[in-house]
């Protein structure tokens, strides 16, 4: 999640709904998922298939919620950083259980997937998808995702996705919101905790920081 304000001009991009029936506009988000997938960095040259980790990270969002997907971009010009989330994580899950797994499982050839590889890591998330913690989830249903590429960082334009989409929460009273953070992305943790966000638990190489949106 490269999400580091540095001090540039960000006037020129604007906030807007994702186009979630626009195949290039997904596409494009697609793209930006694989563009950041290490640690922030361009991930595209180790997958086979760089479409893998918009199908665990994008693709859900924009299908099953996509009132709570928007992307930054220049006027006219293709996104260049988004921030997806859902306000029920518990349903959320579910609904891939039933749909968007088992229909991955079925697109893909899990026995052609090189062993050891970043298509290999993906493919185990989609076999054996991640879920949020019962207590965790209870107190703080929501949660996002956002990502930015270089072009974007900077100016405030992170904080501008990501309270954007809080403000819809709160709206839909939502109580509180949380996400994952790898240990190593110090700027990333510094910024979320900037915006109020806290450390809820500690994993192996990760962080689960929360916040609280409605009593």
């Amino acid at each position: 999640m490269p999400v580091i304000d540095r001090q540039q001009p960000a006037a020129e991009f604007q906030i807007r709904p994702a186009a979630t029936d626009d195949s290039a506009e997904v596409d494009r988000l697609y793209d930006i998922c694989v563009r950041t997938a290490a640690g922030g960095d361009d991930a595209t040259e180790m997958f086979d298939d760089p479409r893998l980790p918009g199908e665990i990270f994008v693709g859900p969002y924009l299908r099953y919620a996509p009132d709570l997907a928007w992307v930054l971009a220049r006027p006219g010009r293709p996104a260049s950083g988004y921030v997806l989330g859902v306000a029920d994580t518990v349903s959320f899950e579910r609904t891939l259980d039933r749909e968007w797994w088992p229909a991955l499982r079925d697109r893909y050839d899990g026995e052609t997937i090189r062993q050891g590889t970043a298509d290999a890591r993906s493919w185990e998330w989609i076999t054996h998808p991640r879920t949020a913690p019962a207590e965790l989830a209870s107190a703080y249903p929501a949660h996002l995702h956002i990502d930015l590429l270089p072009e974007a960082q900077g100016g405030g334009n992170g904080s501008r996705l990501i309270r954007t989409l809080l403000a819809t929460l709160r709206a839909q009273g939502v109580r509180g919101v949380h996400l994952g953070v790898g240990k190593a992305n110090t700027r990333a943790i510094g910024f979320y905790r900037h915006l109020g966000f806290e450390q809820l638990a500690e994993e192996p190489g990760s962080l689960m920081l929360g916040m609280r949106l409605c009593d």
